[in-house]
């Protein structure tokens, strides 16, 4: 990810595209560093394993100069600032090297590892917050039709996946579980039993009226876009905001029914 924020960072400023650098760095800082990586480390930070703490205080520490490197075009004097209150530094950061990390540095395998339990743990966090699980509320993960690979991946993630996806267990099966919502990620079925947390029968109804309610206002504004003398007559800043009104209820009408299709 690091490398991968380089290049973009780097390449867009030499096309004067200072947005695009500004946003390279944004996403590498906020969503790779501050989102994943951190909430990642803290397992590890926390236990008792010294050496493997160590490890990871080090990479953190390797990924915040790699941050501030790239910040620092952007924000110069709070980026000096955190370089030379986060260690004992022989010079300013401003005198420091761009970075240029090597390509070799990709680990394509581990990219494929960590990309794999990210798009798991958002699954979950997905299906849990369209079903209204409780946020406390720790649920079992059922993986039905797991190949060799998934398996082991939920083999050897399964205590981060259990921490920040809120899952109690995890267990492999051939048939999706009585009252279970279900999401698909590769070749597997992820079925969270929801039974014993939630009303199933009170959540479906509800669902059911939320898209009775979104399928009433689409043929409301529907109905407006299509009127010729609606059409004539309303500002262009009117049907604008018609039009994107439009587009968000049917994508709140999309996943209202992804919700519905998931208590199937």
């Amino acid at each position: 990810m690091a490398v991968h924020a380089q290049n973009t960072v780097t390449q867009a400023i030499e096309a004067y595209r200072f947005n695009d650098a500004a946003n390279g760095v944004y996403q590498f800082i906020w969503n790779n560093f501050c989102d994943w990586y951190v909430e990642l480390a803290k397992p590890v930070l926390q236990g008792e394993d010294v050496s493997a703490k160590a490890e990871v205080q080090e990479a953190t520490k390797w990924a915040l100069d790699h941050a501030l490197r790239l910040l620092h075009p952007f924000m110069p004097f709070v980026t000096e600032e955190l370089w030379t209150k986060s260690d004992t530094r022989d010079g300013y950061l401003m005198l420091d090297h761009w970075p240029n990390l090597s390509e070799n540095l990709v680990d394509a395998e581990a990219m494929a590892e960590i990309g794999w339990l990210i798009g798991a743990i958002t699954e979950i966090r997905s299906v849990r917050a369209e079903m209204n699980v409780p946020a406390g509320a720790q649920v079992p993960l059922v993986a039905i039709d797991a190949g060799p690979q998934t398996q082991a991946r939920l083999t050897a993630t399964g205590d981060t996946l259990k921490r920040l996806a809120r899952v109690s267990d995890i267990s492999f099966a051939e048939t999706v579980p009585s009252g279970s919502a279900q999401t698909v990620l590769g070749e597997a079925i992820f079925a969270l039993p929801l039974a014993d947390v939630i009303d199933i029968a009170a959540e479906r109804a509800r669902l059911q009226k939320e898209i009775g309610k979104t399928e009433g206002e689409i043929k409301k504004l529907s109905g407006k876009l299509s009127n010729e003398g609606f059409l004539a007559k309303a500002p262009e800043e009117v049907l604008a905001e018609n039009r994107a009104r439009l587009l968000e209820e049917e994508a709140r009408r999309d996943k209202l029914n992804s919700a519905l299709a998931r208590l199937a």
